[in-house]
């Protein structure tokens, strides 16, 4: 769908070049909310959490500008691991969600504020079955819980969220236990460090990680934590 959506929007806007730099706005526009009145407790160790938000590409993105965080993979969940493939995900009928695996120092950064970012920068959890350009099963919120606590966490906030009115719809996103993560194939890993040029990643993905750095000033770090630090060019 990325592909179709990509020639599509070229096709409608000239201007938009590989060596446009900054879109004037993001397909998804960052909206303030407030933190969560619930959160996980204080931990020690790594923590992991796993999101879906659309596209992978711009969900590992932002998280790899996030301080606290130790590594964020781009991957698949919520089917098999015969179908975890990009082009079996990509039909919308293998049951998998793009999603992102995020591990991080609780001691840094909490689990409220990773959803806090997830809900505010991220994506738009609004959207039934897609986000933004990027229609299907494939491109739904979801948040896949590794504990008791996370669901506790995960469902008060978005009932806070819906009750304070902060989005103009209510939250769509879905919450169930994680049973497998799948990292997707290594050509998806660190694709918007690799690729800032490309015309989807300018567009629809850029913007979310200006957003963090605009809203979450505290929690952005200016250097990517990558998956294959080695091959960053930039």
């Amino acid at each position: 769908m990325r592909r179709t959506a990509l020639a599509t929007l070229l096709a409608a806007t000239t201007a938009l070049t590989l060596t446009f730099v900054m879109p004037s706005r993001a397909a998804e526009e960052a909206v303030v909310i407030p933190a969560p009145t619930l959160d996980a407790a204080p931990a020690s160790g790594v923590q992991t959490a796993v999101l879906a938000g659309g596209c992978f590409w711009g969900v590992q993105g932002v998280f790899q500008h996030t301080a606290g965080v130790v590594n964020a993979v781009s991957g698949y969940a919520g089917g098999t691991k015969a179908t975890a493939d990009y082009k079996t995900v990509s039909s919308g009928r293998s049951g998998h969600a793009e999603v992102v695996e995020i591990r991080y120092d609780p001691k840094k950064i909490s689990y409220g504020k990773i959803l806090q970012i997830y809900f505010s920068v991220v994506h738009d959890p609004t959207q039934l079955n897609r986000q933004g350009p990027d229609v299907g099963p494939q491109y739904r919120s979801a948040i896949f819980t590794t504990s008791d606590e996370q669901k506790k966490v995960a469902e008060a906030y978005i009932a806070q969220l819906n009750g304070a009115k902060v989005f103009n719809k209510p939250i769509v996103t879905k919450i169930g236990a994680l049973e497998a993560f799948y990292p997707a194939e290594a050509y998806h890993q660190d694709y918007l460090t690799l690729h800032p040029n490309q015309p989807y990643i300018v567009y629809n993905d850029i913007p979310k990680v200006e957003n963090l750095k605009k809203l979450f000033a505290d929690n952005y770090i200016e250097k990517p934590t990558l998956v294959n630090a080695g091959k960053a060019t930039n």
